[in-house]
């Protein structure tokens, strides 16, 4: 441990190679021992900060910061300075972490005025801003320091209801290695991965739109369990060529960004898979189109071309949804904390509960407010910036 006081050095101004060579070559030289030290570059304005202490107790500080004062006149750069008391260093060292991203199609300035305020009503500290995309700003990284009775849940209630009234998405995360090590994401079919309900357009195809329409709200409205429902409105689909469902596949609208987001997270070495409660007619499409490793959902039974009105296999509800969610995991020998699932109904819900970041996409209420982390963007692919990817890391990884 020091026997002095460290200093926190502070150098402003413009920015141009050979700053930190010769600020460490003076701080080597006085045989100061650096603590810490962080560097950031906004435009052209450096902002560098070294936490310095010396190792004997007899070393003299002043001539380094006089060294040191000198040369930031020599580049023309503004100094300060304070001392640092050793406990509260490690105090503050020993910081509980956790990362903010805000987006949506424009983070303006009261966005950032509203986050921020809630953030210092819970005495929660920010302690570094990151921009993740270029030109204008749409999603912005905060990394903050909490308290130590944080409630994490009572917060993200608050960012919910303020980034629904200023049009953006906040997503909280604890930092720690699970987070920028993800290694799988599981994703719902219909209204997540692509932009119908399949069972939806069937129905109309076969000419019962209404009746399907009238079984799935008496699902939601809790009338009828799901997967009783399920069978109903299969039901209702007896009869139906496979000729239409492979025309519904053809024309079937995937999300913005749903491609590229399968294609990077590819590049990256992620596992990928659907796990839907529709149909594997369709599943086992796309997992063949866009190269997903797994796909799951339930069984059409189709015989002499036709759909026969029944399922094949058990019903993929939530509940098998997690379960399918914990298999792959385990096949591919990942943590749940390094799994990603998203959906957009109650009965992702599960799914989400289980892995380590669960994300409710353009989702109803319920389903935002139970999920860990909501997102109401047109794209997909935005997931990426809640790993910490940034627009123009994107663009690089999608050549």
């Amino acid at each position: 441990m020091s026997t002095q006081p460290m200093i926190l050095v502070t150098m402003t101004g413009p920015d141009r190679p050979g700053i930190i060579a010769a600020m460490t070559g003076h701080i080597a030289a006085a045989g100061a021992r650096i603590r810490d030290i962080e560097q950031t570059v906004t435009h052209t304005l450096l902002s560098l900060s070294v936490i310095i202490d010396f190792t004997t107790g007899d070393s003299d500080q002043k001539p380094l910061i006089k060294d040191l004062l000198f040369l930031a006149k020599e580049w023309g750069l503004d100094l300060d300075f304070q001392v640092i008391d050793e406990q509260d260093y490690r105090r503050r060292s020993n910081r509980n972490a956790y990362v903010l991203t805000i987006m949506g199609g424009e983070v303006n300035a009261a966005a950032l005025a509203r986050v921020s305020a809630i953030l210092a009503e819970h005495q929660v500290n920010i302690e570094r801003i990151s921009k993740l995309t270029q030109g204008q700003l749409r999603c912005v990284e905060f990394l903050v320091t909490v308290p130590e009775a944080f409630d994490v849940k009572a917060i993200n209630r608050q960012l919910l209801h303020a980034g629904a009234t200023l049009g953006v998405d906040v997503a909280v995360q604890k930092e720690s290695l699970h987070r920028r090590a993800k290694r799988l994401v599981v994703m719902d079919m219909d209204s997540t991965l692509i932009q119908i309900e399949v069972i939806d357009e069937l129905a109309r195809i076969a000419g019962v739109g209404d009746e399907v329409a009238r079984i799935t709200d008496q699902a939601m409205n809790g009338e009828i369990d799901f997967n009783e429902a399920l069978r109903q409105r299969v039901a209702l689909l007896a009869g139906l060529s496979a000729e239409a469902l492979e025309q519904v596949y053809q024309n079937i609208p995937f999300t913005p960004g749903a491609r590229t987001l399968v294609r990077i997270l590819k590049r990256l070495g992620f596992k990928t898979a659907v796990i839907s409660g529709g149909f594997n007619f369709f599943t086992n499409r796309l997992k063949e189109d866009l190269g997903l490793d797994y796909a799951f959902a339930n069984g059409l039974q189709i015989a002499d071309g036709q759909v026969t009105g029944r399922l094949d296999g058990p019903v993929v509800d939530g509940a098998r949804k997690a379960e399918l969610l914990e298999e792959i995991a385990r096949r591919e020998g990942i943590a749940l904390d390094q799994v990603i699932a998203i959906g957009d109904g109650a009965n992702d819900l599960p799914m989400l509960g289980r892995a380590g970041l669960g994300i409710a996409f353009n989702a109803k209420a319920r389903v935002r407010e139970q999920a860990d982390t909501h997102i109401n963007q047109q794209s997909l692919d935005s997931i990426l910036y809640l790993l910490g990817l940034s627009e123009w890391e994107m663009a690089e990884l999608d050549q």
